[in-house]
Protein backbone atom coordinates (compact mmCIF):
# COMPACT_ATOMS: atom_id res chain seq x y z
CA UNK A 1 0.00 0.00 0.00
CA UNK A 2 1.54 3.16 -0.77
CA UNK A 3 1.59 5.38 2.14
CA UNK A 4 0.18 9.56 2.05
CA UNK A 5 3.68 11.24 1.84
CA UNK A 6 3.70 13.75 4.53
CA UNK A 7 6.40 16.69 5.63
CA UNK A 8 6.35 18.31 8.61
CA UNK A 9 7.12 22.00 9.08
CA UNK A 10 7.72 23.34 12.45
CA UNK A 11 10.63 25.41 14.32
CA UNK A 12 10.35 23.47 17.85
CA UNK A 13 12.03 19.98 17.41
CA UNK A 14 9.61 18.88 20.19
CA UNK A 15 6.59 19.77 17.96
CA UNK A 16 8.13 18.02 15.37
CA UNK A 17 8.64 15.27 17.49
CA UNK A 18 5.28 14.90 18.34
CA UNK A 19 4.03 15.27 15.11
CA UNK A 20 6.30 12.64 13.58
CA UNK A 21 5.09 10.09 15.98
CA UNK A 22 1.19 10.20 15.78
CA UNK A 23 1.43 10.63 11.69
CA UNK A 24 3.68 7.39 11.61
CA UNK A 25 1.73 5.85 13.99
CA UNK A 26 -1.27 5.65 10.87
CA UNK A 27 -0.82 2.65 8.75
CA UNK A 28 -1.52 4.86 5.94
CA UNK A 29 1.03 7.66 6.48
CA UNK A 30 4.86 8.58 6.76
CA UNK A 31 6.87 11.34 7.77
CA UNK A 32 9.16 11.60 4.42
CA UNK A 33 11.12 15.05 5.74
CA UNK A 34 11.40 17.65 8.81
CA UNK A 35 12.27 21.63 8.30
CA UNK A 36 12.57 23.82 10.83
CA UNK A 37 11.82 26.89 8.86
CA UNK A 38 10.00 28.55 6.07
CA UNK A 39 12.27 28.30 3.62
CA UNK A 40 13.72 24.45 4.34
CA UNK A 41 10.12 23.47 4.00
CA UNK A 42 9.63 25.05 0.35
CA UNK A 43 13.41 23.56 -0.54
CA UNK A 44 12.10 20.15 0.67
CA UNK A 45 8.28 20.37 -0.44
CA UNK A 46 10.73 20.49 -4.03
CA UNK A 47 12.84 17.85 -3.67
CA UNK A 48 10.88 15.57 -1.36
CA UNK A 49 7.30 16.22 -3.52
CA UNK A 50 5.10 15.22 -0.32
CA UNK A 51 1.15 14.85 -0.56
CA UNK A 52 0.41 17.08 2.49
CA UNK A 53 3.01 19.70 3.67
CA UNK A 54 1.98 20.46 7.71
CA UNK A 55 3.23 24.12 7.99
CA UNK A 56 3.54 25.82 11.50
CA UNK A 57 2.02 29.53 10.78
CA UNK A 58 5.37 30.83 13.22
CA UNK A 59 8.45 30.15 12.05
CA UNK A 60 11.92 31.81 11.59
CA UNK A 61 12.90 32.70 7.93
CA UNK A 62 9.72 32.32 6.10
CA UNK A 63 6.85 32.46 7.83
CA UNK A 64 3.56 29.69 7.23
CA UNK A 65 2.21 32.19 5.16
CA UNK A 66 4.95 33.31 2.66
CA UNK A 67 6.52 29.62 3.09
CA UNK A 68 2.76 28.49 1.82
CA UNK A 69 2.33 31.12 -1.00
CA UNK A 70 5.56 30.21 -2.51
CA UNK A 71 4.63 26.19 -2.70
CA UNK A 72 1.28 26.99 -3.97
CA UNK A 73 2.27 29.29 -6.99
CA UNK A 74 5.34 26.32 -7.48
CA UNK A 75 3.65 23.60 -6.68
CA UNK A 76 -0.23 23.53 -6.10
CA UNK A 77 -1.11 20.09 -6.06
CA UNK A 78 0.68 19.84 -2.52
CA UNK A 79 -2.24 20.29 0.54
CA UNK A 80 -0.80 22.54 2.83
CA UNK A 81 -2.40 21.88 6.43
CA UNK A 82 -1.74 24.89 8.47
CA UNK A 83 -0.81 24.25 12.35
CA UNK A 84 -0.84 27.26 14.74
CA UNK A 85 -2.08 28.35 18.51
CA UNK A 86 -3.86 31.22 16.45
CA UNK A 87 -7.63 31.27 16.74
CA UNK A 88 -8.17 34.32 14.72
CA UNK A 89 -10.03 34.67 12.00
CA UNK A 90 -7.56 37.14 10.08
CA UNK A 91 -5.07 34.15 9.91
CA UNK A 92 -7.90 31.99 8.49
CA UNK A 93 -8.38 34.70 5.77
CA UNK A 94 -4.88 34.97 4.70
CA UNK A 95 -4.04 31.49 4.81
CA UNK A 96 -7.19 30.12 2.66
CA UNK A 97 -6.35 32.89 0.35
CA UNK A 98 -2.84 32.01 0.51
CA UNK A 99 -4.21 28.09 -0.37
CA UNK A 100 -4.21 26.36 2.40
CA UNK A 101 -6.40 23.46 2.32
CA UNK A 102 -6.75 23.20 5.89
CA UNK A 103 -6.33 25.34 9.45
CA UNK A 104 -6.12 23.00 12.78
CA UNK A 105 -5.11 24.50 16.38
CA UNK A 106 -1.80 23.01 18.34
CA UNK A 107 -4.36 23.17 21.25
CA UNK A 108 -6.44 20.69 19.50
CA UNK A 109 -6.92 16.47 20.29
CA UNK A 110 -4.40 14.62 18.11
CA UNK A 111 -6.98 13.29 16.24
CA UNK A 112 -8.58 16.46 14.54
CA UNK A 113 -4.68 16.47 12.63
CA UNK A 114 -5.15 13.11 11.59
CA UNK A 115 -8.69 13.97 10.45
CA UNK A 116 -7.39 16.74 8.70
CA UNK A 117 -4.62 15.22 6.87
CA UNK A 118 -7.69 12.79 5.77
CA UNK A 119 -9.71 15.47 4.36
CA UNK A 120 -7.14 17.48 2.65
CA UNK A 121 -5.99 14.70 0.46
CA UNK A 122 -9.81 13.80 -0.29
CA UNK A 123 -9.53 17.23 -1.98
CA UNK A 124 -11.40 19.38 0.67
CA UNK A 125 -11.10 22.16 3.03
CA UNK A 126 -11.09 21.37 6.80
CA UNK A 127 -11.32 23.44 9.54
CA UNK A 128 -10.80 22.95 13.22
CA UNK A 129 -14.52 23.29 15.00
CA UNK A 130 -13.11 25.89 17.07
CA UNK A 131 -12.48 27.81 14.00
CA UNK A 132 -15.41 26.83 12.41
CA UNK A 133 -17.30 29.32 15.26
CA UNK A 134 -15.12 31.60 14.62
CA UNK A 135 -16.00 31.27 10.65
CA UNK A 136 -20.10 31.14 11.49
CA UNK A 137 -20.17 33.94 14.38
CA UNK A 138 -18.67 36.34 11.39
CA UNK A 139 -20.90 35.08 8.71
CA UNK A 140 -23.75 35.84 11.21
CA UNK A 141 -22.56 38.91 11.86
CA UNK A 142 -22.59 40.41 8.86
CA UNK A 143 -19.34 40.22 7.96
CA UNK A 144 -18.93 38.17 5.12
CA UNK A 145 -22.68 37.28 3.32
CA UNK A 146 -25.93 38.47 3.46
CA UNK A 147 -27.45 35.52 5.52
CA UNK A 148 -28.81 31.81 4.95
CA UNK A 149 -31.51 32.40 3.38
CA UNK A 150 -29.53 33.79 0.01
CA UNK A 151 -29.03 30.74 -1.48
CA UNK A 152 -32.89 30.83 -2.72
CA UNK A 153 -31.48 33.05 -5.25
CA UNK A 154 -28.65 30.82 -7.00
CA UNK A 155 -29.05 28.59 -9.58
CA UNK A 156 -28.39 24.84 -9.21
CA UNK A 157 -25.64 25.35 -10.93
CA UNK A 158 -24.16 28.20 -9.15
CA UNK A 159 -25.21 26.63 -6.10
CA UNK A 160 -23.09 23.07 -7.19
CA UNK A 161 -20.24 25.55 -8.28
CA UNK A 162 -19.83 27.23 -5.26
CA UNK A 163 -20.08 23.89 -3.05
CA UNK A 164 -17.07 22.10 -5.20
CA UNK A 165 -14.75 25.57 -4.65
CA UNK A 166 -15.57 25.30 -0.83
CA UNK A 167 -14.07 21.76 -1.01
CA UNK A 168 -11.09 23.17 -2.43
CA UNK A 169 -11.30 21.84 -6.22
CA UNK A 170 -9.82 23.61 -8.68
CA UNK A 171 -12.17 25.48 -11.92
CA UNK A 172 -11.09 22.66 -14.30
CA UNK A 173 -12.01 19.49 -11.36
CA UNK A 174 -14.98 21.05 -10.89
CA UNK A 175 -15.83 21.54 -14.92
CA UNK A 176 -14.91 17.82 -14.93
CA UNK A 177 -17.41 16.87 -12.29
CA UNK A 178 -20.28 18.92 -13.68
CA UNK A 179 -19.59 18.34 -17.34
CA UNK A 180 -19.19 21.44 -18.47
CA UNK A 181 -16.71 24.39 -19.53
CA UNK A 182 -14.09 25.86 -17.34
CA UNK A 183 -15.21 29.10 -18.58
CA UNK A 184 -19.15 28.28 -18.27
CA UNK A 185 -17.26 27.20 -13.98
CA UNK A 186 -16.31 30.49 -13.52
CA UNK A 187 -19.44 32.53 -14.81
CA UNK A 188 -21.38 30.51 -12.87
CA UNK A 189 -18.66 31.47 -9.83
CA UNK A 190 -18.98 34.87 -10.31
CA UNK A 191 -22.54 35.61 -10.62
CA UNK A 192 -23.01 33.49 -7.29
CA UNK A 193 -20.80 35.68 -5.90
CA UNK A 194 -21.54 39.19 -6.75
CA UNK A 195 -25.43 37.76 -6.06
CA UNK A 196 -24.31 36.94 -2.49
CA UNK A 197 -22.52 40.12 -1.97
CA UNK A 198 -18.24 37.64 -1.76
CA UNK A 199 -15.36 39.12 -2.15
CA UNK A 200 -13.26 36.54 -1.50
CA UNK A 201 -12.61 32.08 -1.08
CA UNK A 202 -12.82 32.68 2.62
CA UNK A 203 -16.37 33.80 2.30
CA UNK A 204 -17.31 31.18 0.31
CA UNK A 205 -16.13 28.94 3.02
CA UNK A 206 -17.99 30.78 5.64
CA UNK A 207 -21.25 30.23 3.39
CA UNK A 208 -20.53 26.56 3.05
CA UNK A 209 -20.07 26.27 6.54
CA UNK A 210 -23.73 28.00 7.14
CA UNK A 211 -25.22 25.47 4.59
CA UNK A 212 -23.49 22.33 5.86
CA UNK A 213 -21.62 21.56 2.92
CA UNK A 214 -18.89 20.79 4.89
CA UNK A 215 -20.15 19.17 7.96
CA UNK A 216 -18.74 15.50 6.23
CA UNK A 217 -15.17 16.62 6.77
Amino acid sequence: MNKLRVLLADDHKVVREGLKLLVNSQPDMEVVGEADNGRAAVALARELKPQVVVMDVSMPELNGLEATERLMRSYPEIKVLTLTRHADDGYLQQLLRAGASAYVLKLSAADELVRAIRAVVAGKIYLDPEMTEHVVEAAVGGRAIRGPSADKELSKREGDVLRFTALGYANKEIAARLSISVRTVEAHKANAMQKLGMKSRIDIVRYAILRGWLSDT
